[in-house]
């Protein structure tokens, strides 16, 4: 039995979690920000407070030096910020570790606070929605015959990392097709690819390639469109711009994606699905997952622009991606969700990675997104108004009517408990569990 190591020490996975998790730890979110600002302003009002109190007992109220003096101490001792300060970075500890126990990596407090007010939520379809593990399907004969139209498709498609690519060439050597390399090839993104093979150029793509080429297609459109309306992906196979097949290639949902949509729409979150196959290879995969906003023939380059274009309209946009064109689009929305099992770029720009290929994890995101914030409010609460509330009666508001004056020690144990309480309310977080369908 023999191990190889590919990645060691801290450049491996769990190693880069680690970090992750810790980073997200140590960062502020909005809200802390708010407290920090609630704090600049509160603890100077504080010590006015308290210097009032002195005087006023001290000089007005003819009460002597040391009673003054415990006015003055349990003001400032009641009034401490501490739990202000903690109020969200706890609750940031817990719900990033909470969420990495479940798999979802959040790369910070302010994704984390951000993620519960998403309204949108956009959708990649190969890779992300199904498994970008798609098969060939139909090979229609045209000019030559079904073997040579996939020998000659295969060759193309050698060179090519696409999933639509990989696949046809897995089919040809299925059937133990000879597959040369060709004597060049080229991409097109979003139409095709291009190739030359015994002095011969083929192309092999969609209508917007055979369109770019001045290639009439018209003749096969009908047996397309039969295709198309099964949710395949037909690509036209030419050599010397004339028409000689077609083959149609078929991608499967994951396992849990239709869970996923329906979950995320009960919560009345807008979904859309994001591709660059034709409107109706898109309409019949978005119909089996429940979708009905789609979006197609996006190319590569236009996904970040789609996104831009619904943050245009007021709405706040989460994208989830796993591919190398997906990259500008997860970084382009509010809320960037990449899956852990993509592209090494998909993952870098992602705000929050999952981990398991289970789309259940956004819905879990946003819920554990919801958990925290709740958290963060009610442990500000408690921090802010729990003890402004007191400082009344440290100051001694009530001794005049009846009788009752706040030690300083027990305004020292009013105001750790109020820690104490912040501290224990985001503890409650880690009995948290998702209800992802």
């Amino acid at each position: 039995l023999k191990f190889k190591a590919t990645k060691v020490g801290s450049d491996s996975t769990l190693s880069q979690i680690i970090n992750l998790v810790e980073e997200a730890q140590l960062s502020k979110a909005p809200m802390q920000r708010l407290a920090d600002a609630i704090s600049a302003r509160f603890v100077p009002s504080v010590i006015l407070i308290a210097l009032v109190s002195f005087f006023s007992w001290y000089l007005i109220g003819d009460k002597s030096f040391t009673f003054s003096l415990a006015i003055l101490i349990a003001v400032l001792i009641i009034a401490c910020p501490c739990a202000l300060g903690i109020a969200t970075p706890t609750a940031i500890m817990v719900g990033t570790g909470k969420g990495a126990e479940n798999g979802i990596l959040i790369k910070g407090g302010e994704y984390l606070e951000r993620t519960y007010k998403v309204q949108t939520i956009v959708f990649d379809k190969t890779g992300t929605l199904t498994k970008g593990e798609p098969s060939v399907t139909d090979v229609a004969s045209i000019g030559l015959s079904e073997g040579e139209v996939l020998k000659l498709a295969s060759i193309t498609e050698k060179g090519s990392e696409h999933p639509l690519g990989e696949a046809i060439v897995k089919g040809a050597k299925a059937k133990s097709l000879d597959i040369p390399n060709a004597e060049s090839f080229e991409a097109v993104p979003g139409q095709g690819v291009k190739a030359v093979y015994d002095g011969e150029e083929i192309l092999l793509g969609n209508r917007k390639l055979m369109e770019n080429n001045s290639i009439p297609y018209e003749d096969i459109e009908e047996k397309i469109q039969v295709l198309e309306k099964e949710g395949k992906t037909v690509m036209i196979l030419t050599v010397n711009k004339t028409i000689e097949g077609l083959i149609a290639v078929a991608d499967t949902l994951k396992e849990y994606s239709k869970d996923a949509v329906k979950k995320l729409q009960e919560m009345g979150i807008e979904v859309i699905m994001l591709t660059g196959d034709n409107r109706r290879t898109a309409d019949a995969i978005a119909k089996k997952l429940g979708i009905t906003n789609v979006l197609s023939e996006v190319l590569p380059q236009d996904k970040a622009n789609v996104i831009k274009k619904l943050q245009d309209e007021g709405k706040i946009v989460g994208m989830v991606g796993d591919g190398i064109n997906d990259a500008p689009a997860l970084a382009q929305a509010d809320v960037g969700i990449a899956i852990g099992s993509g592209t090494d770029v998909a993952v870098e720009t992602g705000d929050i990675v999952l981990i398991k290929d289970d789309l259940r994890d956004v819905v879990a995101a946003i819920q554990l997104s919801k958990q925290t914030v709740r958290k963060f409010k009610q442990n500000l609460f408690w921090a802010f108004f729990y003890n402004t509330a007191l400082i009344p009666i440290a100051a001694g508001i009530l001794y005049p009517l009846l009788g009752i004056l706040l030690d300083p020690i027990y305004a020292a144990a009013a105001m750790s408990s109020s820690s104490v309480t912040v501290v224990t309310n985001s503890l409650l977080l880690k009995r948290f569990n998702p209800k992802t369908i």
